[in-house]
């Protein structure tokens, strides 16, 4: 421990060893980042700014734009021209916690801070997305999309009673995603790409150093992986189009350094070091379909399925030794979502787009954390497409996520030590959750 006066009476007059302190320490630093896995949610649907307007519904069968290859690399063959679309997505988390009985590690002997009992844990997120289409021929086409598939930031305010199982959670992810696609014949069009993706993970939450003695854990970890896609639409004698596409799960091994500082902010080398975390991002399924009415009016819609059951038991390992400092059981469960949208195509300069859907959420309430406290929602989106002259399109949308009530009631254990480490959150979570979208649209020829 640093040679702190803090920290030399610490060492002296604390009933716990040693070794089950430092184990303590490393693994509640851990706990921050197993939350961020356990929370169900932090994967991104928010790829296109013109497919909001639809809740994302026949997002695989549909070809609006360039930023249709994200759900469906077929699609690329069916644009009508080499086109640059650009987005922007405005995501408001509102999770207001209400405290329930809530409690503080019994190590603190009555002498900690409290803190705040209740909190606004949400944060406004942006998300960009880019895409690039390039017509070859008739039949062959290259695409290119830089988007971010999977996200997370909720933020308290530091003490808050739940500050033992997480303060401030950020996840951040750069997906890199060239395609090609081959339309094969007038009713079959497929695709496929790589995927090279980046992924950083920074979490924070308290410690226990010691009776009545609180520190602070921050893990800093990152990695690159490599995953693919690929999809066929195929259309049918009654103009309806029918897609299906498939993305991989992205196998990574983050690493970086877990940071254990004392209650002068001092960080403590002998628990703090590199920390390697082997994750895997779920792969995902889309089945969709387009089924148009009329010239003008479109009827679209599709299931898809996350296979987070992949998210079922996390070690965290010292880089330098593999010794395991912790082992998490999740058991999350694949999840689906159901989506139901129209397209009104007006005028050569309008189209108005409206939909709704149904998201499950995978995580149950014996599992949801403070990080993330996710649940079922259902969304209400509207959006329209403004063409002021035939090369731009300018999208914008706007959706609203009425999410269930969330109630937790989690006790957090840590490796190495016995019941005066542990802390208890319970309570309840109010949810909701506003998207806003821009994207423009540039079609070459």
């Amino acid at each position: 421990m640093p040679k702190t006066a803090q920290g030399d009476r610490v060492a002296r007059n604390s009933s716990v060893a040693y070794r089950p302190v430092r184990l303590l320490a490393v693994t509640t630093a851990f706990c921050g980042l197993s939350s961020l896995v356990h929370g169900a949610g932090f994967s991104l649907i928010e790829q296109s700014g013109s497919g909001i307007g639809s809740a994302f519904a026949g997002s695989a069968a549909s070809y609006d734009d360039a930023s249709a290859m994200y759900f469906n690399p077929a699609s690329l063959s069916l644009l009508g021209s080499t086109q640059v679309a650009l987005a922007g997505h405005g995501i408001n988390l509102a999770a207001e916690f209400d405290d329930g009985g809530s409690s503080l590690p019994p190590a603190g002997l009555g002498r900690l801070p409290t803190g705040r009992t209740s909190d606004n844990a949400g944060d406004l997120i942006g998300v960009p997305n880019a895409y690039f289409s390039l017509r070859f021929t008739q039949r062959f086409a290259f695409g290119l999309g830089v988007n971010v598939p999977f996200g997370l930031e909720t933020k308290y305010n530091d003490p808050w009673i739940g500050r033992f199982q997480g303060i401030n959670s950020e996840l951040k992810t750069v997906n890199v995603n060239p395609a090609l696609s081959w339309k094969v014949n007038n009713w079959l069009a497929i695709g496929g790409g790589g995927n090279y993706q980046y992924a950083e993970a920074k979490l924070s939450n308290a410690v226990i150093l010691g009776p009545a003695t609180e520190g602070r854990a921050l893990v800093d970890v990152d990695d690159k992986a490599y995953g693919w896609n690929a999809g066929a639409i195929v259309t049918l004698p009654t103009k309806a189009r029918i897609g299906l596409s498939y993305r991989s799960k992205v196998n990574f091994k983050l690493q970086g350094d877990t940071t254990i500082t004392g209650p002068t902010g001092q960080p403590i080398p002998a628990v703090s070091g590199s920390t390697t975390v082997p994750i895997t991002f779920p792969d995902s399924a889309f089945l969709s379909f387009a089924q148009p009415l009329s010239e003008q009016f479109e009827l679209r819609g599709d299931v898809s399925w996350m296979n987070w059951s992949e998210v079922g038991t996390i070690g965290a390992f010292n880089t330098n030794t593999g010794v395991l400092r912790d082992v998490l059981v999740f058991q999350f469960e694949d999840a689906m979502r159901v989506a139901l949208g129209t397209v009104w195509n007006k005028s050569e300069q309008w189209t108005f787009r409206s939909g709704i859907a149904w998201d499950e959420s995978p995580v149950s309430d014996q599992f949801r954390t403070v990080r993330l406290p996710d649940a079922d929602r259902y969304w209400l989106s509207f959006g329209a497409a403004w063409r002021p002259f035939k090369p731009v399109s300018i999208d914008v949308g706007y959706a609203h996520l009425f999410v269930k009530d969330a109630n937790i009631n989690l006790t957090r254990q840590q490796l190495g030590s016995t019941t005066f480490a542990n802390s208890t959150v319970i309570g309840n979570y109010e949810n909701a959750v506003d998207i806003v979208s821009l994207q423009l649209t540039y079609a070459f020829n």
